[in-house]
């Protein structure tokens, strides 16, 4: 089994070498190869000589270079269309999530008993660093808003790991540019019924002087997004 990881980075610069060299040394039994697909995102800070330097050093590395800065979502779509792996997840270039977790995230899939499954943040974990009462009110919000159209029972729809098969998440369109990517592949997973688990996984947040970048309006747009995508079925691509 090859796993696919799927990288987007805008203005990572301070972390991004360090999170690249946890994702290498990943060692996961079923796991026989890795590839890291790294997207920046038109960052303005270095980061793309950053991943110019570690591509040539590591041959695992997949580097794209966006000339436009466009959001995470479109991002994680430039990944997900060079990717060849059986298995992909999302992994953030800032130092919030562990790839220590990829071993608890990818079993259920490794195991054949999920083609989905989402790392929450909500679930009992140690080594949980949590700030921000706001954000902790507003990703519950979104989830509960989220799992009453889509009839899941999630305790962290906007968490960062997202592992999927990665020939399923091939066949959904995606449309957000932003952070709405990740209401947008809930519903459509929903949509899709793929079977799903939740497993659960260390955080350590960051603060915006650290580089947080998700703001109000992200919210905002989630919120219509999960309307949307309960309204229009949008969940396989017509070719």
């Amino acid at each position: 089994m090859k796993l696919s990881v799927l990288m987007p980075v805008y203005n990572e610069r301070k972390t991004l070498a360090e999170i690249v060299s946890r994702v290498l040394r990943q060692r996961i039994n079923g796991i026989d190869s890795l590839e890291l697909v790294i997207v920046d995102d038109a960052s303005t800070d270095g980061s793309p000589e950053i991943i110019e330097q570690l591509a040539a050093t590591h041959l695992q590395i997949k580097p794209i270079f966006q000339k436009k800065n466009r959001g995470k979502g479109a991002a994680i779509r430039a990944a997900i269309a060079v990717a060849s792996g059986d298995i992909a997840i999302i992994q953030d270039a800032d130092l919030e999530y562990d790839p220590d977790d990829f071993r608890v995230v990818l079993t259920p899939i490794l195991q054949d008993s999920a083609e989905v499954v989402y790392g929450s943040r909500f679930m009992i974990k140690e080594n949980k660093r949590s700030l921000y009462s706001k954000h902790v009110l507003g990703n519950r919000f979104l989830t509960f808003l989220s799992n009453r159209f889509t009839n899941l029972n999630l305790t962290d729809m906007e968490t960062c790991y997202k592992a999927f098969r990665l020939q399923a998440l091939k066949t959904i369109p995606l449309r957000s540019n932003g952070f709405g990517i990740e209401p947008e592949i809930t519903a459509k997973i929903a949509k899709r019924k793929l079977h799903f688990h939740e497993v659960p996984i260390s955080y350590h947040a960051r603060t915006y002087a650290e580089g947080k970048k998700i703001k109000w309006k992200d919210g905002i747009v989630a919120i219509y997004i999960i309307l949307k995508y309960w309204l229009v079925d949008d969940s396989v691509k017509e070719d």
